[in-house]
């Protein structure tokens, strides 16, 4: 097989499930943007088919996908700098996931842990759609030849499969089309936990609306969500170290650091030895500062959903600039004659 040189282009999505909060934004969305920065092409896209994976109702979904292209915008995603997309939008993801259906193994799929985790015990009764996603996430991905996906550690065993799936495809037909597609996690990536219980991500499933930043909060919400945050009877100590045991001081010591693009340790050196009445005030102002002109910039993208679907729009002919000649490409490769609408 030929050598090929794979143009260095970055892909990621987010599912409009509702309820966008501060642990979207600081593990995807900042870091989105910050790749938007670098001299490399960039995707992002809204994964409305994996969402109804399960049940969606259908007014929900549709407003959550604009929510979630409002945050993208909001959050500093510029939609004539990257592509922004709606993946039902550009049908190459769902044509392409059907040729890796056939390359991938059953035995592949039965072994994801969110198949286990989601499905358990009740594996007859969950979709098949379910069982079958991570070959759409590979499809979402090599559709557009890319070659980074930035991803939590919980995605990463479903980029191990897309490179399988890349690297069998390449095997059975003898080319060196589709790349290994590389997983970015980043750093010490920032785990946000809840507001009121520090040994529990943050959730949009939380019942307690107070246990959560959502991005639609306003400067009121988001300082009094803050002050009410729990804590310990303890100063903030100066060392990383003195923050073992103490989830929730913790928590609001790695928001403070995240939001301020800071260390940890630098956020400690500067506010060690402080009781949380000081440091509250101070971490409420930074993220009023850091979070509600993205919250009031969505509530006004919504007041304007045709220049969201506008967006979208525009964003899905981009796409299949690129998509296009892909499956083109992959349906001569595996021997089917191509699709008249390409």
């Amino acid at each position: 097989m030929s050598e090929t040189t794979f143009t260095p282009r970055v892909f990621s999505g987010i599912q409009p499930s509702g309820n966008l909060h501060l642990g979207n934004y600081l593990g995807a969305l900042k870091r989105f943007v910050d790749w938007q920065a670098k001299d490399i092409e960039t995707i992002f896209c809204m994964v409305d088919l994996h969402a109804i994976t399960v049940w969606q109702d259908p007014a929900d979904l549709k407003t959550s996908t604009r929510e979630l292209c409002a945050g993208f915008i909001a959050s500093g995603i510029d939609p004539e700098e990257s592509i922004l997309i709606n993946q039902s939008q550009v049908p190459e993801h769902a044509q392409l996931a059907w040729v890796f259906n056939c390359v991938a193994r059953m035995g592949w799929m039965q072994r994801m842990t969110q198949w286990k985790d989601k499905a358990g015990k009740n594996q007859q009764n969950a979709s098949l759609g379910l069982l079958a996603y991570p070959a759409l996430m590979a499809a979402d991905i090599l559709v557009y030849h890319a070659t980074h996906v930035p991803v939590g550690e919980d995605q990463k065993q479903h980029l191990e499969l897309t490179r399988d799936i890349a690297i069998k495809f390449n095997h059975d037909y003898g080319v060196n089309f589709f790349p290994e597609t590389e997983p970015v996690i980043e750093g010490a990536a920032t785990r946000v936990m809840s507001l009121r219980d520090g040994s529990k991500k943050m959730s949009k499933s939380d019942p307690s609306d107070a246990s959560r930043i959502n991005l639609t909060d306003d400067a009121d919400a988001i300082a009094k969500k803050i002050r009410k945050a729990k804590t310990d009877p303890e100063a903030l100590p100066s060392e990383v170290k003195g923050l073992e045991d103490r989830p929730e001081a913790r928590n609001l010591v790695n928001i403070y650091a995240a939001l301020s693009e800071q260390t940890v340790e630098q956020v400690l050196a500067d506010a060690g030895g402080k009781q949380f009445s000081e440091f509250k005030p101070m971490l409420a102002d930074l993220a009023v500062s850091k979070l509600a002109p993205i919250s009031t910039e969505m509530a006004r993208l919504m007041q304007h959903q045709d220049e969201i679907d506008k967006i979208l729009s525009r964003g899905s002919e981009r796409a299949r600039e690129i998509t296009a000649p892909i499956l083109r490409k992959t349906y001569d490769i595996v021997g089917m004659v191509p699709p008249v609408s390409l």
